[in-house]
């Protein structure tokens, strides 16, 4: 075969093949190998083609040991001697206008800017390739985006060749190829010369459009996000019906979004802060509140209280706030759900008793873990017990506790 892997013709969307081997492979998936194939597999950054194969769906395309493996829905008829394959054409010219704008790009960045291209990928929606630099300005991304769509409208022709690797000197190619037989070319006349197996369109107007979509920094690197052809049109009616919602949200005129954004957003920024403020307030009357019916031990107050699904934070914040406004005070505030049963524990600056050693003790009651310091802890366990009565059992060994430190005294 001329072309070690597919037709020379790119186009061709059907073809007949004499069918070689057809077997499962070591996963249970049904292939077949074919004298030649139209069918690209995946590779240099191309996904494979689709179709099928005697009207059977080709899934996928993979060479694998050297072989085309077309991997099938179902297995073709024990009888077939040959089968008539059809490309998934709109699969296959997608391809084909990515992987030549990605040669466009490519040569744009490094004939203009300087910048070699490390990596490729052409993904489902859009297409990616790796700039062997650590920045990247709006200017130069704009640029080099303006004289790509230039080079599309010059419908310069897109070539294949097949040079002996003699002959490779006279052209001044972009990296050396990974092969040294079989070596394929594909040219855009006064570009690009570029070792590639990918499939192409014959000319630069076929790729339609190039536009950049963003770019981020990847390790040392700059990727840049793009589409070309038809996936243009793809990503503006995506974005069309985002900016209609936004326009009828907003109630705002299209040149005018940007400014009833931002609008919203501080207007988000600030309720969310009168709400934090209206939070610390609320807490600190709860503070006070449980602090005033709080029982008391040895002079020292234990603040205790059961909760129905409240957020740990808030107990977290709460406990803190009675802490810190009530010296002689032990707090244990109880967080009671179907699921779960949490605890936090916090104590002012002058008891004792240490809220570690605390935690460490009632743990166990509930199959629980956690942990802290002498001045506040937390944990959280099975709830085999109800929150009432876990508060009972914990208040009763922090008025041992204190008993202890009085006798102490």
């Amino acid at each position: 075969m001329e072309d070690r892997l597919y037709y020379k013709d790119q186009y061709l969307k059907a073809f007949t093949a004499r069918l070689v081997k057809q077997e499962k492979d070591p996963n249970g998936r049904w292939y077949a190998v074919l004298d030649q194939t139209a069918f690209y597999p995946s590779g240099g950054g191309q996904p494979f083609d689709t179709g099928t194969l005697n009207d059977k769906n080709v899934l996928e395309t993979e060479e694998i040991d050297g072989e085309v493996r077309h991997y099938l829905e179902e297995p073709l008829e024990d009888s077939c001697k040959t089968v008539e394959g059809k490309i998934n054409w709109d699969r296959r010219f997608d391809h084909m206008q990515q992987h030549a704008g990605q040669h466009i790009l490519t040569a744009v960045f490094a004939d203009h800017f300087e910048i070699s291209t490390a990596a490729f990928h052409l993904g489902e929606e859009v297409v990616s390739i790796d700039l062997d630099c650590h920045d990247l300005t709006q200017q130069q991304a704009l640029a080099a985006e303006e004289m790509a769509n230039q080079i599309i409208l010059e419908n310069r022709p897109i070539e294949t060749i097949w040079p002996e690797k003699s002959e490779l000197p006279k052209y001044r190619l972009r990296k050396a190829p990974a092969v040294d037989e079989n070596i394929r070319l594909v040219i855009i006349q006064e570009l690009d010369y570029n070792p590639c197996g990918g499939t192409h369109p014959r000319s630069t107007s076929e790729v339609g459009s190039i536009k950049i979509l963003d770019w981020e920094r990847q390790k040392k690197k700059i990727r840049v996000y793009f589409v070309c052809g038809k996936r243009v049109l793809t990503q503006l009616h995506a974005k069309q019906k985002v900016l209609k919602d936004l326009i009828g949200l907003f109630n705002a005129p299209e040149h005018g979004l940007g400014a009833a954004a931002r609008r919203v957003v501080n207007h988000g920024k600030e309720l969310e802060k009168s709400l934090d403020e209206l939070r610390e307030q609320q807490s600190r009357f709860q503070a006070k509140e449980l602090a005033d019916n709080a029982a008391e031990f040895y002079s020292v107050k234990f603040i205790g209280h059961v909760y129905q699904d409240q957020s740990i934070q808030e107990l977290q914040k709460l406990a803190r706030a009675v802490a810190e406004n009530t010296a002689e005070s032990v707090v244990l505030l109880i967080n009671e759900s179907n699921e779960k049963l949490q605890f936090v524990s916090a104590k002012g600056s002058a008891p004792s008793i240490s809220m570690k050693q605390l935690c460490q003790s009632i743990l166990p009651w509930i199959n629980g873990k956690g942990g802290g310091s002498d001045t506040f802890a937390q944990g959280g366990g099975e709830p085999v017990l109800s929150g009432k009565e876990f508060l009972q059992r914990a208040e009763e060994i922090v008025k041992k506790e204190l008993e202890k430190s009085q006798i102490c005294l």
